[in-house]
């Protein structure tokens, strides 16, 4: 049996228990068992699988840590260092969604660099003492949008900013269907039945946020009327995305 345990801070309880279930749902299938204790100061997350499943296994845990380094941590370090000229709430959301998603395929790779599947692994040590040259990334990010404060006070700045920086993203979908429910939004994959967006509805803010993260190349957005949220993406996707407005837009796209 290949054994490795996983150690999260006890602060980090939530995130602990939100990797554990990635983890257990890894080991199913594997000969394998996933289990979770905690401690006075840590919460351990303790697998073993059969030997034979090791390469595959190491491999998914690898994804699994990388993707909540560079999303936990990083959102973390960026509510820690980062200091803007307040803008709306819409804006401030997007601003740090875009700033996380930036050059994620980098941080990914300064993450794996480091990350070997010794017995043991505590994540915020690893994270403190073995990735500098990440944090260093980031806090360059930081500064340089720190360093113009000033002139991002400016709305048409900011503007211009985000823009760049959602530009610059790696597109992830290639087209993604918004439509205005009675309670909010839903976000339709194109050509994917089953997805994690399924059942969903989302508020303005989630809304933008999970688009940021979709970076689609394409958006369909089908509303009643423009609003706040259809006319924010406009501006920040720019000929990406086809407002389809009018009650019958709607009704024409869920009846597909």
């Amino acid at each position: 049996m290949w054994e490795f345990s996983l150690n999260f801070k006890s602060e980090n309880s939530l995130l602990a228990k939100h990797t554990f279930s990635q983890i257990k749902n890894i080991s199913n299938g594997k000969g394998g068992v996933a289990t979770l204790h905690e401690e006075k100061d840590f919460i351990s997350i303790l697998l073993a699988v059969e030997e034979e499943y090791m390469d595959e296994v190491q491999m998914n845990l690898s994804s699994i840590i990388t993707q909540t380094i560079c999303t936990n941590f990083k959102a973390n370090f960026l509510d820690e260092f980062l200091s803007l000229p307040e803008h709306d709430k819409i804006g401030m959301t997007a601003f740090k969604k875009a700033l996380l998603n930036f050059d994620k395929e980098t941080d990914k790779f300064l993450v794996q660099k480091q990350l070997t599947f010794d017995k043991n692994l505590y994540l915020e040590s690893f994270y403190q003492f073995r990735l500098a040259s990440l944090k260093a990334k980031w806090q360059e990010l930081v500064a340089l949008a720190n360093e113009n404060r000033v002139y991002l006070i400016s709305n048409d700045a900011f503007l211009d900013l985000l823009k760049f920086l959602i530009d610059n993203l790696d597109v992830c979908e290639e087209e993604v269907n918004v439509i205005e429910d009675e309670q909010g939004y839903k976000i339709v994959l194109q050509d994917k039945i089953e997805d994690k967006y399924s059942g969903q509805i989302f508020n303005d803010e989630a809304l933008v946020s999970s688009i940021i993260d979709l970076a689609p190349q394409k958006i369909n957005f089908y509303c009643t009327k423009n609003s706040k949220t259809s006319d924010f993406l406009e501006k920040i996707f720019d000929e990406r995305i086809n407002i389809c407005t009018g009650s019958g837009q709607v009704q024409s796209f869920k009846k597909l």
